[in-house]
């Protein structure tokens, strides 16, 4: 018998950079970023932006007229930016992806060029999705505009769409060419998306850097009153934390492991049970508290430490409770531990779920004993369901 073999390593670099007023014409961040890799000629550009994004800044699409033509001796805009539903709306619509594929098609995209997106977690996982698989890889800038995005999602080098009613099921592990955060894109977003990103950074903190938690604790009621200097640290410390797991052993999740995902096999069930009105960082905020609770029925972490992290959650405004939580399937069993079994079939291999070995300290398990989860879902429920009004 002979054999071949093939071994080779390719190596991934790329920046998450933090700026403000990012299309000012005095900000010349991003053609620095494009002129590194030393064309000599201007890099064609097409942009993809959140229509949400376009609503609350009437005036980007203008700006980056100006913009480009300011640096186009190093930009080249090859059309008016292509501006798609935002949410969850653009991950779980197919035409939406061909939309953005007949464009890098009509103007000529192609791997030297740049498709940049700018908007939420969808519009970059669709957009990264479009630029991974268009040509077989074109390169990719991501602008995200929410703080879930900035200090999470759109920080790392996974790509994906919805699709047979599951979260991700479509999707490439393709590394961005570029991360720019520009906060200014924060002062417009809606109480929900403001505090729904928190919860990622919540997440990172309980088990991976106690004193990360410690100052979110601190700085809980700044945080929810929407001071931006406590939020640019939580940005950054963690999409630091995200980044340096990301670049780890397992940056493509070849194993069965996912350890930033703590709180996530419920909340990617909550999302798609509430047929996504609960968003990804209130089902996050939800799903840590049901494993906070879960940790603690099993003797991991003490009442003491459960209610250190329910009480922080509730002071960042979330809700730790919604119906579709307890809800049933015809059997009687929990509809949302329907997410264990879908969440050990994304990762292939055995089931690997993060818990708490203690604040600050996550502990992986490979079973889920599902009368705890029902047993915590009650609690949940009995503490934090919402009080029906008596009738007059």
């Amino acid at each position: 018998m002979k054999t071949i073999e093939q071994n080779f390593a390719v190596p991934f670099r790329y920046g998450v950079y933090f700026t403000e007023g990012l299309f000012q014409p005095e900000n010349t961040l991003l053609p620095e970023l494009l002129a590194q890799d030393k064309a000599t000629t201007p890099r064609k550009v097409l942009f993809v932006i959140d229509s949400g994004v376009a609503e609350a800044h009437p005036h980007l699409l203008e700006q980056l007229q100006g913009y480009t033509l300011a640096y186009a001796d190093t930009l080249q805009l090859v059309a008016n930016p292509v501006v798609l539903p935002g949410g969850e709306e653009a991950k779980n619509d197919p035409k939406h992806l061909q939309t953005l594929l007949a464009a890098i098609n009509e103007f000529g995209v192609c791997r030297h060029s740049y498709l940049i997106a700018i908007g939420g977690g969808a519009i970059l996982d669709l957009a990264g999705f479009a630029a991974a698989i268009a040509h077989r890889g074109i390169r990719h800038i991501r602008i995200p505009t929410t703080v879930l995005s900035q200090n999470d999602s759109g920080v790392g080098v996974k790509n994906s769409m919805n699709a047979f009613g599951k979260k991700n099921f479509l999707g490439t592990f393709a590394p961005p060419f570029a991360v720019i955060n520009d906060s200014d894109f924060l002062m417009t977003l809606e109480d929900r998306d403001w505090r729904s990103g928190i919860s990622e950074a919540v997440k990172v903190a309980l088990i991976k850097d106690i004193s990360f938690y410690q100052s979110i604790k601190h700085d809980a009621q700044k945080l929810a009153n929407r001071n931006m200097d406590a939020m640019q640290q939580l940005i950054h410390r963690c999409a630091e934390l995200h980044v340096e797991h990301i670049g780890g052993l397992d940056p493509f999740e070849m194993g069965s492991s996912r350890p930033l995902d703590f709180g996530h096999w419920a909340a990617h069930k909550l999302e798609q049970l509430s047929k996504y009105k609960v968003r990804h960082g209130e089902a996050v905020a939800i799903g840590i508290a049901l494993d906070v609770v879960y940790s603690q029925l099993q003797g991991m972490i003490s009442a003491a430490e459960r209610d250190n992290v329910l009480e922080l959650l509730q002071e960042l405004g979330f809700e730790l409770f919604v119906p579709e939580l307890a809800q049933q399937e015809a059997n009687g069993q929990l509809a949302v531990v329907q997410g264990l079994r879908e969440f050990r079939e994304h990762l292939g291999g055995e089931l690997t779920i993060m818990l708490l070995r203690k604040l600050g300290e996550g502990q992986e398990v490979h079973e889920i004993d599902t009368e705890l989860v029902q047993q915590a879902v009650d609690y949940l429920q009995k503490k934090y369901q919402p009080q029906a009004l008596p009738q007059v």
